[in-house]
Order: structure tokens, then C-alpha cells, then sequence
């Protein structure tokens, strides 16, 4: 007997290929609807729609088309009972073969700037996920296809199969299309969830696999990397232009740094240099050769492995300094031809090029046993004008752009963080230590001799005024911290008695 085909698809790569080798090499007989029957009616291909072999016109102006009988009944009928095998005689329906569907462009839609609520309702498909749960629920007896590129695969097991195909790739084509219903039932769950905050009760996480990566943290750890929507966007559409594969250590890494670089403007020559996802150098400059000499400079000996984010595309004598040090990455938005050719005689180097730095999730998202945790991205500004000066000794416009410069730094070090800067670039950085007078410590040790007349930030606030007098005997000149401990006063007191400038931003930058 004939093949049955249902083919009904959004997106129509390679559906004319398809169709046209299941009718001439396989005979099957293909039923299809709306603008998948004209694409394979204008390719010459004998098609019968869906109206046709339903008996039913298509109403609603499109949205009842395939919700019928004869089509839900040819796709979910178990072959091997005799009551559904009597059912389909009674009602002349027959059994498919194949059903091919993807979906309407829901992700797409939304991601236009103009996408009005109108516009996403009407991209939420209903009878395609239909379509595609059933097939795959009734794997054992039809193939589902909800991705072009197993096309070929399923015209090869037909080759292999006499015509058939086998349980397995049947079974696994069913898996897919699984995820790819409860993918896009997510991505229509997080638009109503923006759309209505309050009655957000379930939060969907969905993404499309695009790698497995060769290992996780450690090689015993397995790990993969998927993107999130139908469009790629942040790493998922950076450009590669050498280097080994990305890791997962990479990637987290780079996100680490693009966070960072992302707090200077494009204009403002940034360069951040990471390490196990905390910053060993930070710097700007007049140009970003000076910013990234600064960064280096900043802890050259951690530098060494590193990841480095560039803020503006790199040129000659900054590309020249970087390859004369082992790093694992470099990302930037562009990169001139000249640059292009230094950085190639590195060839294990992985070299990045992600035009929009800012393109990042506005969650954050972090697994627990039994579930998982959501906060925003600390994504907080807080500028000058919004500070309390605290000390009787007053900031200079000078000294309040370079406690900026270190307050923005501060936010994205691991907690207990505590940043020493000078002249817009990191001298020492005390990272993720269990007390904050600990981290004070690693930082001025690091700065050395540089702290004398150099700037602190602190992620948060002191808890005694022990910090506050460790950095002063360090020379350090003026300190940024959120405030907000009852015994606040205690390191006020010591700024003045030891003549500091000491500033209160109200806001704390808590990592974990």
C-alpha cells in the first residue's frame, strides 16, 4: 500500500526535497495544508490538502485546519489492536506513515520590536503541537519529523528499511519533537510571565542544544551548551575566528567578562582580563592599547591563561601585546585585518567576536536540590550624585570618577570583594574570602606599594572599622561601601580620624 504523509510546516526548508522523493522514489501520498500545499503545488508535486481529505473547509481564517478526525485519528491509531484497526475501516481514515511539522515562529515574532500581544497570539500554534505530541506519542507505529535536518536521515532509513523505518529512530524522532512542544510551550509561558509578573507561578527554561562540550569544570563532569529562543544571540552568535573549541570554563569565563567591559560605554577604551571568573586586571584608557598594558600591569602573573574582554575592536599594537602572553580567549566586537593576521600565529588562541557586548539574559538562574533559584542580573547603576558622603573630608570630581571606576569593578568580584584602584585601573583584588578584613588584606598586599594614594571598594559594608584602618595604614586614600551596619559610625569615625574620604552608595553588590 502507499506511504501517508502529512506535511505541514513553518518553516519549508526542504520540504519540496522531501515531498518530491517520498512521491517519485517511495509512492507515498501526501496531504498537506495551507502554505505548505501551494509551496509543493507550485514544485510540480502532487499534493491533496487537508480540506479535501477531510471534507472539512478550513474556518476561523486558518485556525481549524487539521483538528479533525481523519487526521488525529490516522496519526494516533495503535495498528496492533483490532478495535482501532476496526475504527479506521468504519471511518475510512488511514493510518500515517509520516507527519512532518514545525511550528509558527512564535520566538521570532516576539523578538520584533514592534510585536504587539495581537501579534504573538496569533503566532501561538495549536494544531501543529497537536500534530506533533500525538505522532510522538504514537511513535511505535509513526515517524515524526519536526526538524529539517532529519530529513535526510529519514529518507536514508527508508533506503536501509525497504521502505520502513525502525523503531529506534522513531523513538528518538519522538524525543525531539517532546522537547521541541515543551521548548515552545516555555517560550510562551516567559512572554505571558513579562506580560503579567504577579501571576507568574511557573517559569519555563528552554533551550536548543548546540554543543556538547568536551567536559564541564573538571573532565569528569559532562556538560553541554544550550541556546535560549529561536535567535541566537549573546555567545550563540559571537563569531569564532580561531582557536580551539570553546569549554564550558571558557564560556563561563567570558560571560564574566563581558558582564565587566559591558560597564563602560564603547567610546571609554575598557579591557578586563579574568580568571576562574574573577578579575585579576581591569583598566581604562586614552587608548585600548594604554587600557590593556593597565590591565596587564594590574596582576601579570594571573594574567597568564587568562580571558580577556575588549570594549572596541582590537588593532595592531594591542593584538601585538596580547600574543606575547599565553591566554586561553579574547572577545571583542570587531578586530581590524591587520590585528587579525598577529593574533593568527597563536592558532590555539580562541578569538571571539560578539558585536553587541550587551546582549546578555536579564535572569539569573541557579540550581538547588529540588529546584532552582531566579533573581534579576545585577545589573544596578548607581552614580555620584546618588551617593552620601560620609567623612568630613570631601571628594574631589577626580577621586569620585576613580571611586566609580572601582565601585563598578567591585560588583562583579566573587563576595567578601574588596577592590584597590588608581588612575582608572585595578591594582589588587581580595576575592571570595570568609571575612571582609581577609579580602582587604589579599588586595592591599597585591597593590603593594601602588595602594599609597589609591581608592578601596567594598561589595558591602564593614562590619568594624578594622578594614578601615588596615587600608588606611596601606595609604589608601578615599573608600566606596554601600553602608548599612550598625556600627557604621565606628568606621566613620576612624575615616576622620585618620583624615579618608569614606563615601556610602546605599546599594550592596553580594556574589555568590
Amino acid at each position: 500500500m502507499t506511504g501517508l504523509a502529512l506535511l505541514s510546516v513553518s518553516d519549508k526548508t526542504g520540504i519540496v526535497e522531501l515531498a518530491k522523493t517520498l512521491v517519485e522514489e517511495f509512492n507515498f501520498q501526501i496531504i498537506s495544508s495551507g502554505g505548505t500545499a501551494k509551496t509543493l503545488q507550485s514544485a510540480g508535486i502532487p499534493v491533496t490538502k487537508v480540506s479535501d481529505y477531510t471534507g472539512s473547509p478550513e474556518i476561523l481564517g486558518g485556525r481549524v485546519k487539521t483538528l479533525h478526525p481523519r487526521i488525529h485519528g490516522g496519526i494516533l491509531a495503535r495498528l496492533e489492536l483490532e478495535s482501532h484497526q476496526q475504527d479506521l475501516q468504519t471511518n475510512e481514515i488511514r493510518p500515517f506513515d509520516l507527519v512532518a511539522v514545525n511550528l509558527y515562529p512564535f520566538e521570532k515574532t516576539i523578538a520584533q520590536d514592534n510585536c504587539t500581544v495581537e501579534d504573538a497570539i496569533e503566532q501561538i500554534d495549536i494544531g501543529g503541537p497537536a500534530m506533533v505530541r500525538a505522532s510522538a506519542k504514537n511513535y511505535a507505529h509513526v515517524t515524526i519529523l519536526t526538524n529539517p535536518a532529519r530529513y535526510d536521515d529519514y529518507l536514508a532509513e527508508l533506503r536501509a528499511n525497504q521502505g520502513k523505518t525502525t523503531l529506534a529512530f522513531r523513538q528518538a524522532r519522538s524525543a525531539e519533537a517532546f522537547a521541541m512542544t515543551a521548548n515552545y510551550d516555555q517560550a510562551i509561558c516567559r512572554y505571558f510571565a513579562q506580560i503579567n509578573p504577579e501571576s507568574a507561578d511557573y517559569y519555563g527554561i528552554g533551550g536548543k542544544k548546540i554543543a556538547t562540550l568536551r567536559y564541564g569544570e573538571n573532565p569528569h563532569q559532562k556538560a553541554s551548551w544550550y541556546q535560549s529562543g529561536s535567535e541566537a544571540k549573546g555567545w550563540t552568535s559571537a563569531h569564532q575566528l580561531q582557536g580551539k573549541e570553546l569549554s564550558y570554563n571558557n564560556l563561563v569565563d567570558l560571560e564574566a567578562a563581558r558582564r565587566i567591559v559591558c560597564e563602560f560605554p564603547s567610546n571609554e577604551p575598557a579591557v578586563v582580563i579574568i580568571k576562574h571568573t574573577n578579575p585579576c586586571g581591569v583598566a581604562v584608557g586614552e587608548t585600548l592599547f594604554e587600557a590593556y598594558q593597565k590591565a596587564y600591569t594590574a596582576d601579570s602573573v594571573s594574567a597568564f591563561g587568562g580571558i580577556v574582554a575588549l570594549n572596541q575592536p582590537i588593532d595592531v599594537p594591542t593584538a601585538q601585546a596580547m600574543s606575547k602572553i599565553f591566554l586561553e580567549c579574547i572577545v571583542a566586537p570587531d578586530i581590524t585585518e591587520e590585528a587579525k593576521a598577529v593574533l593568527a600565529k597563536k592558532s590555539n588562541l580562541r578569538v571571539l567576536l560578539l558585536p553587541d557586548l550587551n546582549s546578555g539574559s536579564q535572569d539569573n538562574i541557579k540550581a538547588i536540590a529540588g529546584g532552582f533559584l531566579i533573581q534579576d542580573n545585577d545589573t544596578s547603576i548607581e552614580l555620584p550624585d546618588t551617593w552620601q558622603v560620609v567623612t568630613e573630608k570631601q571628594p574631589t570630581e577626580t577621586e569620585l570618577q576613580e571611586l566609580l571606576f572601582a565601585w563598578k569593578i567591585v560588583k562583579h568580584v566573587k563576595s567578601n570583594a574588596i577592590v584597590i584602584s588608581k588612575n582608572r585601573a585595578t591594582l589588587g583584588v581580595g576575592a571570595g574570602q570568609m571575612n571582609r578584613v581577609g579580602s582587604v588584606k589579599i588586595a592591599l598586599e597585591q597593590a603593594g606599594e601602588q595602594a599609597k594614594g589609591a581608592f578601596l571598594a567594598s561589595d558591602a559594608f564593614f562590619p568594624f572599622d578594622d578594614s578601615v584602618r588596615t587600608a588606611s595604614e596601606a595609604g589608601i586614600t578615599a573608600i566606596i561601601q554601600p553602608g548599612g551596619s550598625i556600627r557604621d559610625e565606628d568606621s566613620i569615625k576612624a575615616a576622620n580620624e585618620l583624615g579618608l574620604v569614606m563615601v556610602f552608595t546605599g546599594v550592596r553588590h553580594f556574589l555568590h
